[in-house]
């Protein structure tokens, strides 16, 4: 395994939150990772691993609703906010952040801690979906399906918050790859929007380094660089512990390929992993896999 000296630390942040997503179990991912070795494994790399615990959630029982259009959006708010705040105190403490999820609404506390410390920057989204629904366009309510929309401003007042800055994002440089699972209304939003999208049929015809290279190039720039990893841009043949699964994603092999071009660009900043649900597993085997791909972007080679 290559290793790289005096690297960068890293600060893993959990982040225990189902209250986004329609299936539960998702809340368990961040003990799935950590029990697949994921500090042992990024020490392995020569890099110093800080694990700072998880940023407590409500969970279901115990959590009113609220508004059916955005469901327990307080209490994910409430969620993202300690996370915001964690990521701040990883940035400014020279840390990179690697946060574990939980589903994927917490990625409006990443996003917005990095902007709160470093102003709006780029994000490259590795998902299955286009995550960009709002209240009004949710079919489901489920937040989880709208924190892109959320880091972009556009989902409107109900997500802002003084513990994060939003927009999060230069709308110029966000970057979708992986995608097979659009609603209408999220075809209509990319229409508008300056985001460069690799859908899976894309990824097929132009591989997986170009598409790569590509959207690192769009993304790149002032502020940060945050690298959004969620588990069910996969093929579910892979990766079976995902809460929205969807057949025709990414192979082993093009996922680390992935990976290894988000670490030998220098550009990404910070890390997250999510929708890794140990229920919807076998053997662990989606959580072993999410370390592996956080070795790969965190600079593990082959030779």
């Amino acid at each position: 395994m290559g290793v790289q000296g005096n690297a960068q630390p890293v600060a893993v942040i959990g982040a225990t939150l189902d209250l986004g997503s329609g299936r539960r179990g998702v809340d368990m991912g961040p003990s799935a990772i950590r029990y697949a070795g994921l500090e042992a494994r990024v020490e392995g790399l020569g890099r110093r691993c800080e694990d700072w615990g998880n940023v407590s959630a409500a969970v279901a029982e115990a959590s009113a609703v609220g508004d059916e259009r955005v469901r327990f959006l307080a209490q994910i708010k409430e969620a993202c906010e300690r996370i915001a705040d964690l990521v701040v105190r990883a940035v400014e403490g020279g840390y990179l952040p690697l946060v574990l999820g939980g589903d994927h609404s917490i990625a409006l506390g990443t996003l917005g801690g990095l902007a709160r410390a470093r102003g709006p920057g780029g994000v490259l989204w590795l998902d299955a979906h286009g995550d960009l629904n709002r209240p009004e366009t949710s079919p489901s309510g489920n937040v989880h399906g709208m924190p892109l929309a959320a880091a972009l401003g556009v989902a409107g007042p109900e997500f802002e918050s003084e513990a994060f800055r939003l927009p999060a994002l230069d709308p110029v440089r966000v970057a979708l790859v992986g995608v097979r699972d659009l609603d209408d209304a999220e075809r209509y939003l990319l229409a508008e929007l300056d985001a460069l999208v690799y859908t899976m049929s894309d990824v097929d015809r132009l591989g997986v380094e170009r598409v790569l290279y590509e959207a690192l190039e769009h993304v790149a720039g002032e502020s940060f660089v945050h690298v959004s990893l969620d588990m069910d841009v996969l093929d579910p043949e892979v990766a079976p512990g995902v809460g929205t699964p969807v057949r025709g994603g990414l192979s082993y092999r093009e996922a680390h390929l992935a990976m290894e071009l988000v670490a030998e660009s220098g550009l990404a900043g910070s890390l997250e992993v999510v929708e890794v649900n140990p229920i919807l597993d076998r053997e662990n085997e989606t959580a072993k896999l999410a370390v592996e791909l956080v070795a790969s972007a965190l600079g593990a080679r082959i030779l």
